[in-house]
């Protein structure tokens, strides 16, 4: 899909880019659950070492990570960029440049980390630094909450999807991100992005992805039961069409505290090692 300022302007006027579909007019100066108006925001630009090997390689993926979030899980690891506190704003044209100063600094690829509430203004930024020789993989880094309409502008300009697939259960989507019908967006989501790219492809020499899907699901303390039903899910919906990667880093954060129990004392303490064997064997079965 061809955007334009046009286009752009009449997005953020009456937005309803993610499924929290807030009709925030955006370019008023307004924001919607995300925390953002019109204008780009990002946190940090820079060579990322921590994503799964086949997408960071040894030079780095060229991380982009985007200022708010329109999911807000109260256990993020990037906290303080997800409700907005970190950032600058960028125009359409800088952020073209950071895309080609990364390309240049080595980057295996272009990794736009949290970028659903921008899409528009990326799409735009994308096809500007496309037309003046950017030629890397893009990668789309989400919370996998989209709407899959709004994806639909990315068709051409990504090569491959990192949605995470954080719930199966309704309770604890609405428990932990205010979003009871995660699961409900976030499956035609993905479907959406595998149309897309399809079956993975990998470069027979380095072992980095080309093109395809790899699906993230972090492991909660406590909620193995609902992360087989996502892994069951993904096995019965895509076979080996595409990838898993499956993360028991999660790390209490100190404002967690402030949550009522339950749920404080259910999310102050790691994944054990006897859950997270307990889902790797489920999902090698």
């Amino acid at each position: 899909m061809e955007i334009t300022l046009e286009t752009i302007d009449w997005m953020m006027s009456d937005c309803t880019l993610c499924p929290r579909m807030c009709h925030a007019d955006r370019t008023a100066g307004n924001t919607g659950f995300c925390g953002q108006g019109a204008e780009i925001a990002a946190a940090r630009a820079a060579l990322h070492f921590w994503e799964e090997p086949c997408i960071c390689g040894s030079r780095g993926s060229g991380a982009v990570f985007f200022s708010g979030c329109s999911l807000q899980c109260v256990f993020c690891q990037n906290h303080d960029i997800a409700i907005g506190k970190r950032g600058r704003g960028l125009s359409l044209e800088r952020l073209s440049q950071i895309f080609l100063e990364l390309q240049e600094k080595g980057a295996v690829n272009i990794n736009l980390v949290t970028a659903g509430h921008f899409l528009p203004q990326v799409c735009l930024a994308l096809q500007t630094a496309k037309g003046a020789g950017l030629s890397i993989p893009v990668v789309y880094n989400s919370s996998g909450y989209e709407e899959a309409a709004s994806l639909r502008m990315l068709e051409g300009l990504v090569d491959i999807y990192l949605p995470d697939l954080k719930y199966r259960s309704s309770s604890l989507s609405a428990r932990y991100s205010h979003a009871p019908d995660y699961f409900e967006k976030a499956a035609p989501a993905i479907s959406e992005m595998f149309r897309q790219v399809k079956r993975p492809v990998f470069d027979p020499d380095s072992g980095l992805m080309k093109r395809g899907v790899i699906v993230r699901h972090l492991l909660l303390p406590g909620e193995t039961g609902d992360s087989k039903k996502i892994l069951r899910y993904l096995h019965d919906t895509y076979g080996n069409d595409i990838y898993v990667s499956i993360m028991n880093q999660y790390t209490p954060l100190e404002h967690l505290a402030e949550l009522p129990d339950p749920d404080r004392s259910r999310l102050q303490r790691t994944v054990t090692p006897e859950e997270y064997e307990r889902v790797l064997d489920f999902a090698e079965k």
